[in-house]
């Protein structure tokens, strides 16, 4: 691949940029202790609604999707938004600004790619006009979902419904105020062979029979105002109309779903890295420790190295793996993925943690970002599928190629 950015891509760049710039950073802190008032939990910060909405008038909204999915769409290529998604990254709550959040961006691929122009106009029209949000349903408390197959969810047939009955958990934006669509994934037909038992399913967020039992943490943060959500669905009835592309096209439409997504987490996760090591060497320039800078200790100075190195391999290994998707789709770039996934979230988890030390305790707590950011990055690991999955995966198909 060309590892120069086009001109158009890079005016892309300057202008996500200047905008983050502009009227993303200047508000870091006051959006932090808003969302971390407890009153306020599950309630946006006033002002996202106004920034969307200058964000929308520059032309900077949903950057992730391609033209022929919808007119609010630049059309950029996966290699083009990568460095964009980078820059996202940098505060973990800006890329809702531009309407390029997850677990949205994901959904909005889906009902681009396989929703009737029923279920387009139902969801997808105010998914992309950053009207409402959505959650997607997978995981499930019961069953080790890493490996998928396992899911027990119930979708069964009804005359022209579906009934749904299962218990889901890590529902991520479940909790958001503005969260009224569900993607459920879920087996229409357990005696089917392994991989086209599940099916996908729009479920209305307050369909009767729904109830969000809990919001969950990781490392005691909740995510607010997103969340995770344990959910639980008992005798759930929907339009059968709701159903995507047909049953036992679950699998299907989870690996379309996921490999650009994939993409969107690591260049995200490297955003966060490169914003770690920047403050770690603001904050190692300006702190004495045993009557020197910080700066001038060779332990330091060897982590900078490490972590300038790392954060650089991950990024020119997720831009190749966009690349590769660009020209041969995800089923041709899976090995890529797969590496990328191993490779940003652990890079993110190393680079972090080095930044976190150089401010001592300032960097365990909610005074920089950066204890965010290694919450994020370590449910990366999880999320998508766990580093194991992707190495077997991985080992498996290096060995056969051979």
């Amino acid at each position: 691949m060309n590892f120069e950015f086009t001109e158009k891509a890079k005016e892309w760049q300057v202008r996500v940029k200047a905008f983050m710039d502009e009227h993303c950073y200047p508000i870091e802190k006051e959006v932090h202790d808003f969302v971390e008032n407890h009153d306020n939990r599950w309630k946006e910060y006033p002002g996202i609604a106004a920034l969307k909405e200058k964000a929308k008038a520059a032309g900077l909204w949903n950057l992730f999707l391609a033209k022929e999915y919808g007119d609010l769409s630049p059309g950029l290529t996966n290699l083009e938004y990568a460095p964009l998604c980078q820059e996202m990254g940098k505060l973990t709550w800006a890329p809702e600004i531009f309407n390029c959040a997850a677990p949205d961006t994901g959904n909005m691929e889906v009902l681009a790619k396989y929703g009737t122009n029923e279920q387009q106009d139902q969801w997808l029209t105010p998914l992309m006009n950053g009207d409402i949000r959505s959650a997607f349903l997978m995981t499930e408390p019961r069953v080790a979902s890493s490996d998928a197959t396992n899911i027990e969810t119930s979708i069964v047939r009804d005359g022209d419904q579906y009934v749904i009955n299962g218990r889901k958990w890590w529902s991520s934006g479940a909790m958001h105020p503005r969260c009224k669509l569900y993607i459920v994934m879920g087996k229409t037909d357990p005696t089917a062979p392994r991989h086209v038992q599940q099916s996908m399913i729009l479920v209305p967020a307050d369909t009767p029979g729904i109830k969000v039992m809990r919001p969950l943490s990781v490392f005691g943060y909740v995510d607010s105002p997103y969340g995770h959500a344990e959910i639980d669905l008992s005798n759930v009835r929907v339009p059968a109309s709701n159903l995507l592309l047909g049953e036992g096209r679950g699998f299907e439409i989870a690996q379309g779903r996921l490999g650009p997504g994939r993409i969107h987490h690591c260049m995200r996760l490297i955003g966060c890295a490169e914003r770690s090591l920047e403050l770690m060497c603001k904050r190692v320039k300006v702190r004495e420790a045993f009557g020197r800078l910080i700066k001038d200790f060779s332990s330091i100075r060897q982590d900078i190295a490490k972590s300038r190195c790392e954060i650089e391999q991950a990024r020119l290994l997720t831009l190749s793996a966009a690349d590769k998707i660009d020209k041969f789709g995800s089923a041709g770039a899976k090995d890529l993925i797969a590496m990328i996934k191993i490779v940003a979230p652990a890079m993110t988890c190393r680079v972090t943690d080095r930044a976190m030390q150089a401010h001592g305790g300032m960097g365990l707590s909610g005074d920089t970002p950066l204890a965010s950011y290694y919450t994020y990055a370590r449910t990366i690991r999880l999320a998508d599928g766990p580093d194991e999955v992707h190495m077997h995966q991985l080992g498996r198909n290096t060995v056969n190629q051979v």
